[in-house]
């Protein structure tokens, strides 16, 4: 078989014909109207299949801050396979979803527009992707089914599909449409809603089939052909995207469709709904989603239609009469433009029947970190080494520029960023983190966006320098050279706090380095285990006011508060708070000892963080990491080194070279005196 016939049997063997055939599904008005009478919800307006579809994904609650917080799967993107993700975003999320839920049950919203308003950058046009992507998934699920319908010729058995996909059910006449549609949908979870008249396209074919069978509607409906409809994007088929142009060129038949002048010699007249595109944004999108992108810069003119698809639920497109529609309309809007609607007494109209979603930057440190991870991996980036915390002192910059300044004078920029990331410090509770984000009026809706990390985080990445890695320090010096020249930073002063930031994260980054070096020198398993078992038989007599052993002299001692303190200082346990600490201890061990387990030090954190320090402080001097600095190492040193060298990269995922360098830079700083323990 040749590699051809192969490929042509693979794909074969790989097709769905059965899922083909349902998605194909086409039946008579009669087919349809047992389908209604049997699953209501293939009737739903916009905004209700919307919800569900976001609903369909699944959620969880979490608390933060003592706040109960509804994640929403759907923003994971499990559509596009996490690509269009959303992090840190659940709160305006949780609004945004909150407004679909209203306008599902009828409650008003569905009479606005969604307008999400926020600084650059912050996942305001991903959003309305994703809900658009979501649609077209959701119209291909057995759950998210809707139907549309088209004009048989009798003659030619030709299909002439309703331009604007509406409703079978629209078809039902007026005078007992509404007695009828609760008959059929007396199970339904929302009231169906079937307001309004056909299309003019499918009214001028109604009317003609009327007319040629008496008034007789059931004849009129014999020659409908009912279809399952596919919402997709690019087919332009549920789902219309709006970008305004410059204003010379911008047209509102752009969104209400135009003239088909080539068909008005075959029909005779350009009110002749045969002889009329109806393609406008606003006419595709009937039955689910249209975006506006920018939309605050609209032409005056388009606001007119906007004005009226949203609130009466109508448009007008040229030389024809009021035409209804049923779609959800989601607008974005940077800042300034927002401001400009503010102060623009012409736009009261628009400001009354639109509902503000704020989308602000990510003021979560671990989220932000999601969002470079997910670009800047191995996997992604298999040839080039990115040194552990690159990333994160990043993201870590990007917080603090959005982050305003703490009203309570003892806390710094960065402790509150580690108070929003989760960390817990001293003297501070869930309730200051809470008063934290209640005293803040514009947090989030300025600062760096992520695009500029990313950005910054590239040009590190093709950088000439001849290294197969990036560490922190690399992209610090890029993020930094990059604000002369960045649009968005508007003054000088900013530019200079931004630039003082920096510095903070640097400071961070030392703390942090030091204190894997600190763990890297300190990780001898055995050495640990030998100090904790000597400071636990130190304790347990302490606690007893028992003797201790001597295991050399085999004589009985007073237990070694030097030793006990040595070790409990490095974790700031003050004297006065020493016998708490150590019955704490005991407590626990004996806990474990009632359930039949030993005792781990790795169980206890704090603990391990005290023996790994005291540890460190006995052996650094051994090592003489100093020496590197001098370039002066001998051979015993050297192996030491290399096993310290070896735990960062197995341990702390270094490679040889960026591990080799974050050495010499600890080396650096305890050359110079600095050998402050980090926190």
């Amino acid at each position: 078989m040749s590699r051809g016939s192969e490929l042509f049997e693979r794909i074969r063997s790989e097709q769905d014909k059965e899922r083909f055939r349902q998605l194909s599904w086409t039946g008579s008005f009669l087919e349809y109207i047992d389908i209604v009478h049997d699953n209501p919800k293939v009737a739903r307006t916009a905004f209700q299949r919307v919800y569900d579809m976001i609903l369909s994904y699944g959620s969880r609650e979490y608390q933060d801050s003592k706040k109960s917080i509804l994640h929403y799967d759907f923003f994971d993107d499990p559509v596009g396979s996490g690509r269009d993700a959303i992090y840190g975003l659940d709160i305006p999320l949780m609004k945004l979803v909150n407004i679909f839920k209203a306008a599902a049950y009828g409650y008003g919203p569905e009479k606005r527009i969604l307008l999400l308003h926020g600084p650059v950058g912050s996942s305001k046009s991903t959003i309305v992707r994703l809900l658009k992507k979501g649609l077209e998934a959701y119209s291909r699920t057995p759950e998210g089914a809707l139907y549309t319908y088209g004009w048989k010729d009798p003659e030619t058995g030709l299909v002439e599909w309703c331009p604007m996909h509406e409703d079978p059910l629209r078809l039902l006449p007026e005078r007992n449409r509404l007695s009828l549609v609760e008959e059929l949908a007396s199970d339904a979870e929302y009231p169906l809603v079937l307001e309004g008249e056909l299309c003019p396209f499918c009214r001028f074919h109604f009317n003609a089939r009327n007319d040629a069978a008496l008034g007789d509607w059931t004849k009129v409906v014999d020659q409908v052909v009912v279809r399952r409809l596919l919402i997709s994007e690019k087919d332009r088929v549920g789902i219309g995207t709006f970008q305004p142009k410059d204003e010379k060129n911008q047209d509102s038949t752009e969104l209400t469709g135009d003239i088909n002048y080539r068909k008005i010699a075959e029909y005779g007249s350009e009110s002749d709904p045969r002889a009329f595109n109806f393609d406008g944004e606003f006419n595709v999108a009937n039955r689910g989603i249209v975006e506006f992108v920018e939309v605050l810069k609209l032409d005056v003119a388009f606001l007119y239609d906007l004005l009226g698809a949203s609130q009466e639920h109508k448009i007008k497109p040229k030389k024809f009469p009021q035409t209804d529609i049923d779609e959800a309309i989601i607008g974005h809007t940077n800042e300034p433009e927002f401001r400009k609607l503010q102060k623009n007494e012409y736009m009261e109209a628009l400001r009354d029947r639109t509902v503000k979603i704020d989308i602000p930057y990510i003021t979560k440190l671990k989220d932000e970190i999601r969002i470079y991870e997910k670009d800047y991996n191995p996997k992604k980036i298999p040839n080039k080494h990115i040194a552990p915390h690159t990333v994160e002192m990043a993201a870590m910059w990007a917080v603090l520029t959005r982050l305003e300044e703490p009203k309570k004078g003892q806390l710094t920029l960065l402790q509150k960023l580690k108070l929003y990331d989760g960390r817990s410090l001293p003297g501070f509770t869930e309730e200051n983190v809470k008063e934290l984000r209640k005293e803040v009026k514009r947090e989030g809706m300025e600062g760096i966006s992520p695009r500029y990390i990313q950005d910054k985080i590239s040009n590190s990445l093709v950088s000439e320098l001849d290294e197969d890695y990036i560490n922190p320090f690399m992209v610090l010096n890029e993020l930094e050279s990059g604000l002369k020249h960045h649009t968005l930073v508007s003054s000088d002063e900013k530019r200079k706090h931004f630039i003082e930031l920096l510095g903070v994260v640097r400071q961070e980054y030392e703390d942090i380095v030091k204190n894997e070096v600190q763990r890297a020198i300190s990780a001898d398993e055995e050495s640990i285990m030998k100090l904790c078992a000597n400071y636990i038989d130190n304790v347990k007599a302490y606690t007893q006011k028992e003797k201790v052993r001597n295991k050399y002299t085999g004589q009985s001692e007073d237990p070694d508060e030097r030793l006990m303190r040595s070790i409990e200082e490095k974790i700031d346990i003050p004297e006065s708070r020493k016998d708490d600490f150590r019955r704490e201890i005991m407590n626990y061990i004996g806990a474990l000892a009632v359930d039949g387990k030993q005792f781990d030090f790795r169980a206890n954190p704090r603990l391990q963080k005290a023996l790994e320090l005291k540890l460190f402080e006995d052996q650094k001097d051994t090592i003489k990491l100093t020496s590197l600095v001098s370039n002066v190492v001998d051979q015993e040193t050297q192996e030491k080194i290399d096993v310290v060298k070896s735990r960062l990269i197995e341990n702390f995922g270094y490679n040889e070279a960026s591990a080799t360098d974050v050495l010499n830079f600890v080396a650096s700083i305890f050359a110079r005196g600095d050998i402050k323990e980090s926190s």
